[in-house]
């Protein structure tokens, strides 16, 4: 798994070969995080996307739902790996 805990986060840095792939990464991330209703704080610039994941509402602590997303994008991610 790509994610590593650290400061009551899940975090995971993603590269790719260029933008457009790293942005049609992220859209698929996206719909998985909004049928999960949990949502990420990530970024972008050029090929590398950059994610963690916390819990807001249980204190900004690592949870279950942090554990299911980060499966959840590894898998996605593997599609591009």
């Amino acid at each position: 798994m790509p994610f590593t805990e650290k400061d009551n986060a899940l975090r995971a840095e993603f590269k790719f070969e260029d933008f457009t792939q790293a942005f049609a990464f992220m859209t698929e991330v996206a719909f998985a995080a909004e049928a999960a209703n949990h949502h990420p704080n990530w970024s972008n610039v050029y090929n590398t996307v950059s994610v963690n994941l916390t819990t807001h509402d249980a204190g900004n602590t690592v949870t279950q739902k942090d554990h299911d997303l980060a499966s959840a994008i590894a898998k996605i991610y593997g599609k591009y790996a």
